[in-house]
This record gives structure tokens, C-alpha cells and sequence, in this order.
């Protein structure tokens, strides 16, 4: 050290010592903690200023204990008793300790966590560097906020069978599974355990970052909340009061995009008129002359007062086009064949629309409907 850092730090150890006024000794700490931390210390310099900070972590004052933790937390010149010392402090002191120090060891961590303790727990998970092996006591002890923020950092080494616990002990929380999701790496397993778990937008995320085939992600959505929204479009069809049943879809927010695309596409015309005017807040008969009897620019108008994303319009065009011309042909645009055959037009023109989507639709086309010579003969 130069000789002025070094009067420097013996005044302050001097005011540290003999200041009866706790304010003045934790700023002669936070100073004196600061000045050895920036100073090339020789091996006899960090001896002494280790013997400084054993004599600093046992000050009976709370700000003066804390003042250095704070400044040193992130520093490998606490002695690593010392460090476990200021651990096991109050939180105000021990957190900054606990969330930085280098000086830990992984069995140091893991008892940490296994103390229980929700905020320290947190501090550890929040670390910028968590092993592999505190990752995965975090994931089999940690409460939910701990696993949550641990699921957040990707410095944290979360290996698959710790995001399975992950997901075994938190899969209902939508916080825990969305931190998940949107990790950097998953692996697969854990990707398609979560689609059956994600809402909408965080399964839309899985499906086009993680690389899970449609299919598989409507497979496993069978019995998730999306499911119960694609079984909307069936509900649709044998509703008494669909202005009702749209409205009601809409105060639940789940009138998306998605499901009026999903309803055109299988030639529920009515439905997608009714969620039109619903969104644009307009009488359907309105909503129904923009579709149908308002020129080109109809259409678009009438979406966009909707509020319904621009990159799925070409979508509905197409949609909307393909019943207009099968109504064309005089095809009766209320049974099961003409929804099968607007399906199949649908899908020849190779819409661009979402993969999810597409792949619900496909596996829509799978149900063929029995014909209807073929139920009146049974």
C-alpha cells in the first residue's frame, strides 16, 4: 500500500475502534472496507486486514456489521469464518453476504438452504453463479419464490432432473412454469412437460424457441386451459344464445385471435361474426355487412377496430374467401360435411397462420363426421 493509503486505513481503524457513536464507526467501516478491498495487499497486508474484519464482524453495532458486508460482499477478502459469521446474522447483513461472496463453498449454500430461511433462500438462488448441486437443493427445498428465481437466472446450473422437480412441486404455479419456459436451454422432457402447463402466450414461446412439433404440443395441451378453449368452437355451434355465449367468452378473455381463426377455418361463420362485433363493440348485423357486403376494404376495416393482431389478417382472408366460395357452389353451410370441406379448402391454400393453430386444425381434419345418409340409416 502507498503511505497515504496506509495512514489513511490507520486513522480509520483508530476512529473504528474508539468511536462510541455506531454511525461514525460503520462509516469509518464502509471506508476502511472499501480502501483495503481496492488495495494491492501483500500477503502480511491481508493477514492484518483479515484480523481488522473478525474484529468488525463482532461489533455489537448492526450498521457497522452491515456497512461491511455490503461493501465486501462481493470481495474474497473475508476469511471464510467470517463470512459464515455474517451468514448466520440478521438479514440486513447477511443477505448482500449470502447473494455475492465468492468465499462459500457449495456445502456452505446448501445448509443455507436447508435452514428454510424464505429470503436467504432467495438471496442463494439469485446468486450470479448457482452449481449444479445448489440448484438442485434449491429445487427439492426451496419455497416457491426461491424455485421461481432460481428458474429466472440462467447462471444458475439447473440440471433436468432438478427443472423435473422443479416442475413436480411448482407445475401449478403459472410464475414458476413461465420462469421455466423461458429459460435459454431446455431440455426436451421438460419442454413438453411444460406445454401441458403453460398458458397461451408461454406455450406459443415452447412451441417456437424449444422446437416441440405442433402436434405434440396439442397432444399434450389435450387437458390444459387451451384445450378448453379450442372446445369452444364446438360449444359455439349448439349454443341458444350465441351473442350471450360470445360475450361471455370475451369478459373471460379467452375471445383470442387463435379461437376466432380456429372457428372461421372450420366454416363457423356465425361465431366469427359474432366475436368480430363483439371485440369492435358494433351490432353483428354491422360486423356481418363489413364481412360480407362492404367491398374489399370491408373486411379489414372491421378487424382492425376488433383489435386483432395484423399478422393473422391474410389468415382470416383466406378464410373468409374459402366459405364465400363454397357458399358459391350452394353448398348447405350448416352441417358437418360443409365444415369438413371448408377445412380441407382451408388448408390446401397453406394460410399463414401460427404452427399451434395449424396443428389443431390438422388434427381436426383427422375427425372425418359420419355422413348424414349414413346416421339417419342408423
Amino acid at each position: 500500500m502507498t503511505a497515504y493509503r496506509a495512514r489513511l486505513t490507520e486513522f480509520d481503524i483508530r476512529r473504528l475502534i474508539k468511536a462510541t457513536d455506531a454511525d461514525e464507526r460503520a462509516a469509518a467501516a464502509h471506508k476502511l472496507c472499501r480502501s483495503m478491498d481496492r488495495a494491492p495487499l501483500t500477503g502480511e497486508d491481508r493477514e492484518a486486514a483479515q484480523k481488522i474484519l473478525r474484529v468488525m464482524a463482532t461489533d455489537t453495532a448492526e450498521m457497522v456489521r452491515r456497512a461491511m458486508a455490503v461493501t465486501l460482499k462481493a470481495s474474497d477478502l473475508i476469511p471464510h469464518d467470517v463470512a459464515r459469521r455474517l451468514a448466520a446474522d440478521v438479514d440486513s447483513v447477511a443477505l448482500p453476504i449470502i447473494g455475492f461472496s465468492p468465499v462459500f463453498s457449495d456445502d456452505d449454500l446448501i445448509e443455507i438452504v436447508r435452514a428454510g430461511s424464505a429470503v436467504r433462500q432467495v438471496a442463494v438462488a439469485a446468486r450470479p453463479s448457482v452449481s449444479r448441486d445448489v440448484a438442485s437443493a434449491l429445487a427439492s427445498d426451496g419455497c416457491e419464490d426461491a424455485v421461481r428465481t432460481l428458474a429466472s437466472n440462467d447462471n444458475a446450473d439447473l440440471s433436468e432432473s432438478a427443472m423435473g422437480v422443479t416442475v413436480d412441486r411448482f407445475g401449478n404455479s403459472p410464475e414458476v412454469v413461465a420462469a421455466l419456459a423461458y429459460r435459454q436451454v431446455l431440455p426436451l422432457s421438460v419442454t413438453e412437460r411444460l406445454v401441458a402447463l403453460a398458458s397461451e402466450a408461454v406455450r406459443e414461446h415452447l412451441v417456437t424457441r424449444h422446437a416441440v412439433a405442433p402436434e405434440t404440443a396439442i397432444r399434450l395441451a389435450r387437458y390444459a386451459r387451451e384445450r378448453a378453449t379450442v372446445d369452444l368452437v364446438d360449444e359455439a355451434a349448439s349454443s341458444a344464445d350465441l351473442p350471450a355465449f360470445v360475450a361471455q367468452l370475451n369478459g373471460r378473455k379467452v375471445l383470442s385471435a387463435s379461437l376466432m381463426l380456429r372457428a372461421l377455418a372450420r366454416g363457423q361463420m356465425t361465431l366469427f361474426e359474432h366475436g368480430l362485433a363483439e371485440l369492435a363493440q358494433t351490432p353483428h348485423h354491422r360486423a356481418w355487412l363489413m364481412v360480407h357486403d362492404a367491398g374489399p376494404l370491408g373486411l379489414k376495416a372491421i378487424y382492425d377496430r376488433a383489435g386483432l393482431p395484423p399478422r393473422l389478417f391474410h389468415a382470416v382472408r383466406a378464410g373468409v374467401d374459402t366459405w364465400r366460395a363454397l357458399q358459391a357452389e350452394g353448398i348447405d353451410t350448416s352441417g358437418d360435411e360443409f365444415r369438413q370441406k371448408m377445412l380441407e379448402r382451408f388448408l390446401t391454400q397453406r394460410p399463414n397462420a401460427p404452427r399451434e393453430d395449424l396443428a389443431y386444425l390438422m388434427e381436426r381434419l383427422d375427425h372425418v363426421p359420419v355422413p348424414a345418409s349414413a346416421r339417419s340409416a342408423a
